[in-house]
């Protein structure tokens, strides 16, 4: 799961880590905490417009979503993250996983750690505090208006320590697959490879910080 991100570098760190530049600019704002259920924006790289990052609503909105009440769709559906071992069935999401992979870009998150019946929150980054992209589905709401979701994999070693209950971590694209991962050609089976392999090799670090993060 991956349900709080943090985004601390300035645009220009941004845009020169992915050699592209922000669509607005002007509107871009580094956070330390980001909540999935306040629906705010992420910064992706969308496979159909992969010249430029731009800013996302945090809660993918399916095709059949709209034409509804986007806000009440993502305040009744949990669409902030997509198990990778469903997207190409779940309704919500297997419109996309061909036409509409994004990453998403972050330089660290945090995973809720299970002991004596109390959830206490772990912030995971690169020991290297680097940016690093999530592998994501997006829509495009309207004309330059986009929603995304965060694909989630099993755990590996680290993260069934920390994410000791659920035991499943975001999908962070290793450097090498990154730009695979927009690519326009791929079919589902490959896709499937990527989610499956593609974690990155870089060292993660994982520390407990205070319970008032979930108020």
């Amino acid at each position: 799961m991956c349900y709080s991100a943090t985004l601390t570098k300035e645009a220009h760190e941004l845009e020169a880590r992915i050699q592209l530049k922000l669509r607005f600019p002007e509107e871009y704002r580094p956070y330390y905490f980001q909540s999935a259920f306040d629906h705010q924006n992420l910064y992706i790289i969308p496979q159909q417009k992969s010249s430029e990052i731009v800013p996302a609503t945090w809660g993918l909105v399916p095709k059949w979503a709209m034409k509804g009440d986007i806000s009440e769709f993502l305040d009744k559906n949990y669409t902030n993250n997509a198990r990778s071992e469903s997207i190409f069935d779940k309704p919500s999401f297997k419109d996309f996983p061909l036409t509409n992979r994004c990453l998403i870009a972050a330089n660290g998150f945090f995973e809720p750690h299970h002991a004596n019946g109390t959830a206490f929150p772990y912030f995971c980054h690169y020991k290297t505090d680097k940016i690093f992209f999530f592998a994501g589905l997006y829509s495009e709401i309207d004309d330059g208006l986009y929603s995304t979701t965060i694909i989630t994999v099993e755990a590996n070693e680290l993260f069934s320590e920390v994410h000791n209950k659920k035991k499943r971590m975001p999908l962070v694209l290793d450097t090498e697959f990154e730009q695979e991962w927009l690519r326009p050609d791929l079919e589902e089976l490959h896709v499937k490879d990527l989610m499956r392999v593609g974690f990155t090799t870089a060292e993660f670090e994982c520390y407990p910080v205070t319970r008032d993060l979930y108020k």
